[in-house]
């Protein structure tokens, strides 16, 4: 457990005048968690219990912010810097990148970021780096524009793209037609893409509603659930959601309901379903289903729960390891599975930016060998005829066509259906969506169908 989320390390502010400082004070936390190895998820969650309720939403957009300029507000730290502070001083590291990105890109006056961001230190039990944190924001706010020309001229891929340099070589080989509207694409922010539920509404109907309410959508091409709304709002802005008429869910991963290609009153497996967006929408899309919806964490499985409330669905939710599956869910047989696998998500990286640097190169093989175990325990429950569908959110081919390669190469009764929903790009397996335009995330799909003879 990260130093930042044990009891008695965090900053206290004094009263209303320190709630700047304690937001800074926190988002130093946040991401030093992050440098650390959590997610940005988790450690935002516990950052946003210490501050007040008004500057939550700050705290994740300088949060996020952080984590998608990282190499480029590193660069600048390295510049100010007479020297590389210790490992122990990471939160003041972050304090230092978290004052960068406000000057760069809020509209939080300089003065009030500068100022923060230096009481921060004090409350990070830190009054030596009071003065440093003052100083080097400072001289960042007289030098920016030559500082700025500075890493514009660098030739590192790693800072031209706010990517680590081996996912920029693995994307380069993987994709080299399509490899610089891919960086363009994962520089972009995430659209903000909602899912209809067309037994509640048709997706024209839900768009006026939206309108109503002052919120302007557009259809996604050949996904016929998806709006993509101009703005990011709050759930509670969006009609009916409470109440199940609407999700908010990519257009990418709202294909996988009609690929699974499932009928009503079948038998249907969500192996990895947390935290259950797909698993709504299969109910959602084919009705009468039976549905058992399968998770290895307990905790995630607990907000696939809360989603299925929301939605006025009761599937069946098992605690269970899909790579290994005991108990009574697999003594069954299903004529459809959904395998939406772990992966390097490096297809949803505008989404989640701290994976570019959470993720390492050693992590694809693992992941490799988690999916192939995964793929290889599912298809025994998998009846004569039915069909599964694998998915992964990454952009590496190890995952994705060549994972699936391996597989039909090791079962004889696998053959797999060529799909073609409108988009993405046909692989020699399967299917891949690339997140080269703000429409979708990247995804890849392969439908695997088990002969009957």
């Amino acid at each position: 457990m990260a130093e930042s989320h044990q009891p008695g390390r965090q900053p206290k502010g004094r009263g209303k005048g320190d709630s700047g400082a304690l937001l800074r004070a926190q988002l130093a936390l946040v991401i030093r968690s992050v440098l650390q190895g959590h997610s940005l998820t988790e450690a935002l969650q516990q950052g946003r219990e210490k501050v007040a309720q008004r500057d939550q939403a700050l705290l994740a957009e300088l949060a996020y912010g952080v984590c998608r300029e990282y190499y480029r507000l590193d660069a600048l730290s390295a510049m100010l810097l007479r020297q590389p502070l210790r490992e122990k001083d990471l939160d003041i590291q972050a304090l230092l990148l978290g004052g960068f990105y406000q000057l760069l890109h809020t509209r939080v006056p300089a003065h009030a970021a500068i100022g923060a961001s230096a009481g921060a230190a004090r409350l990070l039990r830190k009054k030596w780096a009071v003065a440093l944190v003052n100083g080097v924001l400072r001289r960042f706010q007289r030098e920016q524009q030559t500082l700025l020309s500075r890493l514009r001229q660098s030739e590192s891929p790693q800072l031209r793209y706010q990517l680590p340099q081996w996912l920029v070589d693995a994307l380069q080989q993987a994709w080299p037609e399509q490899a610089q509207a891919l960086f363009r694409g994962l520089s972009l922010r995430p659209p903000f893409t909602l899912r209809v539920n067309l037994r509640r509404n048709s997706l024209s109907d839900y768009a006026c509603l939206l309108k109503q309410a002052g919120l302007t959508a557009r259809p996604v091409k050949a996904v016929p659930t998806a709006l993509m709304l101009d703005e990011a709002v709050s759930v509670d802005r969006l009609p009916g959601f409470f109440q199940g008429a609407v999700s908010v869910q990519d257009a990418g991963a709202q294909l996988a309901a009609s690929l699974l290609d499932a009928q009503p009153g079948m038998e249907v497996l969500d192996a990895c379903a947390a935290p259950g967006g797909k698993t709504g929408h299969l109910l959602e899309h084919t009705a009468g289903l039976r549905l058992t919806a399968v998770d290895v964490d307990e905790k995630r499985l607990r907000r696939v729960e809360e989603n299925m409330q929301r939605l006025g669905f009761s599937p069946n939710l098992v605690p269970g390891d899909a790579s290994r599956p005991e108990g009574e869910w697999a003594a069954r047989h299903y004529d459809r599975i959904l395998a939406d696998v772990p992966c390097t998500a490096t297809g949803v990286i505008r989404r989640h930016p701290d994976i570019r640097l959470l993720r390492r190169p050693a992590d694809v093989f693992e992941l490799q060998q988690r999916q192939q175990r995964i793929m290889d325990a599912l298809w025994p429950l998998l009846r004569p005829g039915g069909k599964m569908l694998y998915a992964t959110c990454s952009l590496l081919a190890e995952e994705n066509d060549a994972q699936v390669a391996r597989f039909l190469r090791k079962q004889p009764d696998a053959s797999a259906v060529m799909l073609q929903p409108g988009r993405g790009i046909n692989r020699r397996h399967g299917l891949q969506l690339l997140p080269d335009t703000l429409e979708t995330d990247g995804f890849y799909y392969a439908l695997l169908e088990k002969q009957t003879g």
